[in-house]
C-alpha cells in the first residue's frame, strides 16, 4: 500500500510521488505517517521529513517549518522553505550556526535574541539533515 505525498514550498515544488511511510518533525514531536492514516493537520518544526519510496529507497527533505496536512490518499508538506538533503549547502549552513551562537552570546535586545534563536534551530536542523543522509550512505 502506499500514499500520495506532496513537498511544496512558497517558492517551488520539492518532491511529488508515492511513499509507504513519511516521517515529519511536527510541533510536538516525530510523527509517522502510513497509508490509511486518520486525516490529521499540524505546524512543523524546522527539520528533516523522511520519504520511504515503494522500491525501498528513503528520500530526506529539509523543511524549515510550514503545515502537513494528512487526507486518506494523500499527505500535503507547505513548507515555509524546503530543500532535498543533497541540496543543503554544508559550509553554509555551519556558518549560520556560529553567527547565530554569536549572536546568542552578545544580545543587545529581545529581538536579536529571538530571531538568533530561531536562525539556530534552522542550522542545526539543516546540520542534523545533512548527517542523517551521510548515516544512511554510509559516509561521514
Amino acid at each position: 500500500m502506499s500514499i500520495h505525498i506532496d513537498i511544496v514550498s512558497a517558492e517551488q515544488e520539492i518532491f511529488s510521488g508515492t511513499a509507504t511511510m513519511v516521517i515529519a518533525p511536527a510541533e510536538m514531536g516525530e510523527v509517522g505517517i502510513m497509508p490509511q492514516h486518520t486525516p490529521m493537520l499540524t505546524r512543523l518544526k524546522p527539520g528533516s521529513v523522511r520519504v520511504q519510496k515503494e522500491d525501498g529507497k528513503e528520500e530526506s527533505f529539509y523543511v524549515s517549518g510550514g503545515l502537513l496536512e494528512v487526507q486518506p490518499h494523500v499527505i500535503t508538506i507547505l513548507a515555509d522553505t524546503a530543500q532535498r538533503a543533497d541540496d543543503i549547502d554544508e559550509a553554509a549552513a555551519l556558518e549560520a550556526k556560529e553567527r547565530a551562537e554569536d549572536t546568542l552570546k552578545n544580545q543587545k535586545d529581545k529581538i536579536d535574541y529571538a530571531r538568533a534563536q530561531a536562525e539556530l534551530a534552522e542550522a542545526i536542523a539543516q546540520i542534523r539533515t545533512i548527517e542523517n543522509l551521510r548515516k544512511k550512505l554510509g559516509r561521514r
